[in-house]
């Protein structure tokens, strides 16, 4: 019999970098690149890129919940952004590159909402990343999936002229000893 696997979507800037914090994740079995939220069919990174499809960059998690709970993936996403940035994600600006958590289910809202509210009392600020329902998600080109381990020389680059490593270390470095406590 096989394993029995659950998906989480997630929007978190750069979708090379949630890739890369997320397929880390010992249970995680798949991260796959990609768009959601908008309105036109088959979206391509050329299409997206504009602002204009009212797409997000995602990333979808297939993982196993007998080894990784969504809480623990949900909590390594948090760790992965800036969620107090409404306007995108470090270098990367607009509203394909904003934050969303996208749930499947009622127990993951459920979840997605606790959690985001323990980290708004944590930090004593209002959260910018929404929740919303999960909609039809697209994979991206070829060339973006794996693209941190692919390309590691360029993802790197940008990674570290991003200021993402430095920003999100000093944002999250007490909270996150707290998030990984609740589980």
């Amino acid at each position: 019999m096989a394993n029995k696997t659950e998906t989480a979507i997630f929007a978190g800037g750069c979708f090379w970098c949630t890739e890369a914090a997320l397929d880390s994740i010992d249970g995680v079995i798949e991260t796959l690149s990609g768009y959601t939220g908008g309105q036109v069919e088959n979206p391509t990174y050329n299409q997206v890129s504009t602002g204009k499809t009212g797409h997000y960059e995602g990333l979808k998690v297939t993982y196993d919940p007998s080894k990784v709970t969504y809480h623990k993936v949900l909590n390594a996403f948090w760790l992965s952004i800036d969620p107090l940035d409404g306007d995108g994600q470090f270098a990367d600006r607009g509203s394909q590159y904003k934050t969303a958590i996208f749930y499947a289910n009622d127990e993951q809202k459920k979840i997605a909402e606790a959690s985001k509210a323990n980290i708004e009392k944590m930090i004593g600020e209002k959260i910018v990343t929404e929740i919303l329902p999960a909609e039809k998600f697209w994979p991206a080109e070829e060339y973006h999936q794996d693209y941190y381990k692919n390309n590691s020389l360029r993802y790197n680059a940008y990674k570290l002229g991003s200021g993402r490593e430095k920003k999100l270390h000093k944002f999250w470095e007490v909270v996150a000893k707290e998030l990984f406590k609740e589980q």
